[in-house]
Order: structure tokens, then sequence, then C-alpha cells
């Protein structure tokens, strides 16, 4: 880790922290805060991955579907409406909603291969996204003066990268900038998500072998087909297994590659002293 004591990180001039963990358990409310008081900067991957990476993917999907009602074809045609993502740091939902859902197109769900070609360009947009991080930091201090840094990683960072491989390369190039925080959750935070997910399944990212074992493992518990699933049934029921599958991901990141502070703890989190003593503290009883 790059800071060896408490002290270390206390004493830094420009501290540089990558928050990482399963989304709604902090990352974005810390980073909101810390943005606020005008000395750290955030860099949120999902709005980079969202319009950096695959902006021209989800205007193309919009696109798409204006293409289906004759006014605004010919529109289009004509270049009269300009049809673009506002994906924002609060907003996501241009990203998430061209991720989409598998099943049934009645209700609005898309082809298991067009889903998966999907999640394979999410995969390479995140990794890229997480690369760009130490790029960013320079700019952030270069270009506009931030002494901090701050990355508010995707929820799905542990399923981009391999915590168990020294050689990683999103890993190894993060951790030798920036400190890797996970933000840990109790079970009853797991059964609140769920509870929330449940409430407004939003799409998802999924690794490749996991996401094809869920989705054979749906269809036979279900005896249905691929087009008589309901998409919104499949993210509920699949959303609970890809908890169980990451917790233990995010967990060996923190072991291996940083340090782990508690959901209610970051809850608590008011002010940039606030989060500088909850990560002081934790490097202490971490390093000693």
């Amino acid at each position: 880790m790059i800071y060896q004591t408490a002290d270390d990180y206390l004493a830094a001039p420009r501290k540089a922290v990558a928050l990482f963990g399963m989304s709604g358990l902090g990352k974005t409310y810390v980073a909101n805060m810390l943005r606020a008081e005008g000395e750290w900067f955030h860099y949120s991957v999902d709005y980079r991955i969202g319009t950096r990476y695959m902006d021209e993917h989800i205007a193309d999907n919009f696109k798409a579907a204006a293409m289906q009602v004759p006014i605004l074809r010919e529109m289009l045609m004509s270049d009269s409406v300009y049809i673009a993502s506002n994906l924002t740091f609060e907003n996501l939902a241009p990203l998430s909603t061209y991720l989409g859902k598998p099943g049934d197109p009645i209700k609005g769900g898309i082809a298991f291969d067009e889903y998966m070609r999907r999640q394979s360009l999410h995969r390479t947009a995140e990794v890229s996204a997480m690369l760009d991080t130490v790029t960013f930091m320079e700019r952030a201090h270069g270009l506009y003066g931030y002494p901090h840094f701050l990355c508010d990683t995707s929820g799905s960072l542990c399923e981009v990268v391999d915590p168990h491989a020294p050689g990683d390369p999103v890993l190894g190039a993060i951790s030798q900038h920036m400190l890797l925080v996970q933000i840990r959750g109790t079970e009853a935070d797991a059964e609140e998500l769920a509870r929330r997910f449940d409430r407004d399944p939003k799409p998802m990212y999924y690794p490749d072998g996991f996401l094809r074992e869920t989705w054979q493992a749906y269809l036979t518990e279900h005896g249905q087909g691929p087009e008589e699933v309901d998409p919104d049934a499949f993210i509920r029921w699949g959303f609970r297994r890809l908890l169980t599958h990451r917790l233990p991901r995010y967990d060996a990141i923190a072991d291996k590659w940083g340090i782990s502070v508690a959901a209610a703890d970051i809850a608590r989190v008011r002010s940039p002293g606030d989060f500088d003593t909850l990560i002081a503290d934790t490097l202490r009883a971490r390093l000693g």
C-alpha cells in the first residue's frame, strides 16, 4: 500500500483513495461530500464508462428505438434532430438502460446473445476507465489544482480484476498511486440492497461464466425458454446470486491490496476530517 502508516496518510500533501464495494453502500455519498468541500477531485468510473467508452453505443441504441417512430425516423434521416445521452454523476440510467435485460421482447427484454455482447463491451470499458484513473489523478492536480483525489469505482470492479493475481494489471496500476478502500456491508445491508433492488431492478454487469451459468439455471428452474423469461424477474433472481458471488471477491481485494471500512462507519462521515480520521484509524488497526 502507498501509505505505510496512518501518519503517512494524514501527512500526505496529495491524498489518493479508490473506494470499492457494492453499489448503495456509500461510495458516491462520500465522493459527493468530499467534492463539495473543494479539495477532492471526484473521478467516477461509471461516468467515465458512459461518457467516454460507451457513449456511441448508448446513443445508437436510442436512435434505433427512435427509428421505429415514423416522424422521428424522418427527422433523424434528415439530420433535423439530435439524440444523445444526458448521463451525469447522479443519473447513470442511460448506461444501465443500454446494458438491458435478457428475456421476453414484449416486456422490454433483449436476446441473450445481444445481452452478452453488451456485457462484454461494458467489461472492456470498465477496465479502460479504471486504467484512466492515474491519468485523471495527474490532470486533477496539474490542470485544476486539486490536492486530493478520490476514485469512485463501479460496483462491478471485483468482476473485472483477479484479486488473487499479484500481477493483475488494474489493481497493480491503481495500488501504486492510491489506497484501495473497501466499503463493506453486513448481512443486513445485503438484505436491504436486495429489497431495494426488488423495488427497482436495474441492469447489472455479470462476469461471462457466472452469467451463462445463472441464465441456464434460471431457465431450468423455471422451465422457460429464453424468450419466455420476464426480464425483471430474471434480474431480481440473479441479483441475489450476484451479491453472494461478489462479497468474497471484494474481501480478497481488501485483504491483498488495501483496507476495509464498515458501511456503518462510512454513514457517520460528515466531513473530510471525519473521512481522514476513519481511514487513518483503519490503517493504524491494519498496519499497527
